[in-house]
């Protein structure tokens, strides 16, 4: 056991010290979005130890650690998301590689704060170019391969609703020319189906795949709260995790 953990610091401190020669088996993962994406689950006994030796996050002071709840740190609140089960599925679908996730998300934010110098001021933080820096510094060490999104409680009326698909797409552009990848596979993820106004962005969601080429939609059919009426609890947000992992694995197949 003890030259088990005495290995894993080694290629945990390799990891971190790797920058000139990012490590094409280590695929990086760009988890953005607000709190759903975030995750506001309860981190309970039983899963508060999930992860695996394969699943890094990148910490908020930008140092690869194993990955474990809670994966961001945008809020005090912040619990058990759709990442890193998203992770642990990747890695059991291809066992040959790491998984690298970088926790971009931010809880409250529309998707008007994710634009080019947009100001959250609830958590005093620039969401857009937050992510942006940290995507750049993750791309030292690994190879993007993939975006997961879960956003749009912020934007749920008719009004913005209406221009949501539009703002998406802009954004998918924004971050696949970021990392120069014109066919970075995109996953969004329903909202809820638990509170009716959020059928206003899943209808706009639900055109996605059609409009955009390289992206697809995961179902929150089944799903519940935590009760809330807002937030996915522990179990929902980690099936939405595997049912991003299907859909991503399906797109890098070049599957719809």
């Amino acid at each position: 056991m003890k030259k088990y953990f005495l290995l894993l610091i080694c290629l945990i401190a390799a990891i971190n010290s790797n920058a000139q020669k990012p490590d094409p088996k280590f695929e990086l993962y760009i988890l953005a979005g607000q709190s759903n994406m975030a995750g506001r689950g309860y981190i309970t006994d039983d899963i508060k130890n999930e992860g695996n030796d394969k699943v890094y996050m990148l910490t908020k002071d930008s140092t690869w650690v194993l990955a474990k709840h809670p994966v961001h740190f945008d809020k005090p609140t912040a619990g058990v998301g759709p990442g890193l089960s998203f992770a642990i599925a990747m890695t059991n679908a291809n066992p040959n590689i790491k998984i690298g996730l970088i926790p971009c998300a931010v809880g409250g934010t529309p998707i008007e704060h994710w634009l080019p110098g947009a100001y959250d001021a609830a958590t005093k933080t620039h969401p857009y170019d937050d992510a942006i820096k940290r995507i750049k510094f993750a791309m030292q060490f690994g190879d993007i391969k993939g975006i997961i999104w879960h956003q749009g409680e912020s934007n749920t009326t008719p009004e913005k609703a209406k221009v949501y698909l539009a703002q998406l797409t802009e954004l998918i552009g924004r971050l696949r020319s970021l990392v120069n990848n014109p066919r970075l596979p995109f996953v969004a993820g329903e909202l809820g189906r638990y509170r009716p106004e959020f059928v206003y962005i899943n209808t706009e969601l639900a055109k996605l795949p059609a409009t955009v080429p390289f992206t697809a939609l995961v179902t929150s059919e089944d799903l519940v709260h935590r009760g809330d009426t807002l937030h996915f609890n522990s179990s929902s947000a980690q099936v939405l995790g595997r049912r991003y992992a299907v859909k991503m694995l399906q797109l890098q197949k070049g599957k719809r």
